[in-house]
């Protein structure tokens, strides 16, 4: 039981530091998911040291040290998506129509064919915009249904699962479809015109995750999180940037485009609101997000049922208050900036590629 308990505890060790590490290959970044469920793993463990351990020997202490020590270092990449920590975004104090803005996203699973059922989430919530990932041709025709509640739309149906559609009922001005990183993974970028007239940049993101399946590394994907939120950061206008990011919200690298795009998290002190996977409970985590800038309060937020895809949708509705009042967020330093650069320099793009829907015709 002794040796039982070591090898577990070092693995557990082995596990929590390894993601520390800037390798960017598939198998050590994906280690970045399955934080909650290490921590749980790590406060089982020290349960079973507590009942079985002898605690008159020194080593029985030093593993015990050693699991804690795991224990409390999930805990602190974990902890701020739960209640116990301060929220980031301020809850909107009223509702407000005309500067209301919400949006749901839903990654279909290009194989699932039950669109009448997300179809009927969308008219029962009634997003102002919806964002589907995954979405083909077959899709497609199943989604256009919406255009006469959702004129507005931007359509990227692809066969690779990587398609993307918007439909939206207010105004789309300036849209475009890019391919900033890899040629078959499209982002979408464009303004929309709230009923008040206020206008609100939006930046539409699926990429690729490093897999075996995939990317080997994370290369392409941190890529273009960071190029994204680079493009963004230095604007004076309301910015959202929403989609399946394909990383965790805890991770290092959602954490470097927070820093550097300066975008809040409403999850922040609310809730981890995990969106995959529907099918597993014991293995979910947060892979889709929407991030946006201190102009806006939040509504609402909320994990939707499952339609039979293997991510739930999330609605969120957000209030535009017309002005940046300090929030919270990140902020990053100079070895942040210098990270940031040294990724996208590795797929040979620059913030100054991201379309900027906001400037045209300025």
């Amino acid at each position: 039981m002794w040796i039982s308990l070591w090898v577990a505890a070092t693995l557990l060790f082995v596990l929590s530091a390894l993601p520390l590490c800037r390798i960017e290959a598939w198998w050590v970044r994906g280690l970045d998911f399955p934080r909650l469920q290490l921590a749980l793993v790590a406060l089982l463990l020290w349960g079973l040291e507590l009942a079985l351990l002898d605690f008159g020997r020194l080593g029985s202490w030093a593993l015990m040290g050693l699991t804690v020590v795991c224990l409390g270092f999930q805990a602190w990449w974990i902890w701020p998506y739960t209640r116990l920590h301060s929220r980031e975004v301020k809850t909107a104090r009223k509702h407000d129509p005309d500067n209301r803005i919400a949006i749901m996203t839903a990654n279909v699973l290009a194989s699932n064919r039950r669109a009448d059922d997300l179809l009927a989430l969308v008219r029962e919530h009634r997003p102002d915009i919806l964002v589907t990932l995954e979405s083909d041709h077959w899709w497609q025709s199943q989604l256009d249904a919406l255009e006469p509640d959702y004129p507005h739309t931007i359509k990227c149906p692809l066969d690779n699962l990587y398609g993307m559609h918007v439909y939206s009922r207010y105004r789309l001005d300036q849209p475009e479809i890019q391919f900033l990183v890899q040629e078959d993974v499209p982002s979408m970028h464009a303004e929309v015109v709230l009923p008040s007239g206020a206008r609100v940049a939006v930046h539409f993101v699926h990429p690729a995750p490093p897999s075996p399946t995939e990317n080997d590394t994370s290369s392409e994907r941190d890529a273009e999180l960071l190029v994204v939120g680079r493009s963004v950061a230095d604007l004076k206008v309301p910015v959202i940037v929403t989609g399946d990011l394909n990383d965790v919200a805890w991770s290092s690298t959602t954490r470097l485009f927070r820093k550097i795009s300066g975008l809040l998290d409403p999850r922040i002190g609310r809730g981890m609101f995990n969106s995959f996977h529907a099918g597993y409970p014991f293995v979910r985590w947060p892979l889709d997000h929407l991030f946006h800038s201190e102009h806006f309060a939040l509504e609402q937020l909320r994990r939707l049922p499952a339609f039979g895809s293997d991510h739930f949708p999330v609605f969120l509705s957000l209030i535009y208050r017309g002005d940046q009042r300090k929030q919270g967020g990140l902020e990053a330093d100079a070895d942040d900036l210098n990270e940031a650069r040294e990724k996208m320099a590795d797929e040979s793009v620059s913030p100054g590629e991201v379309h900027h829907p906001e400037s045209v015709g300025a």
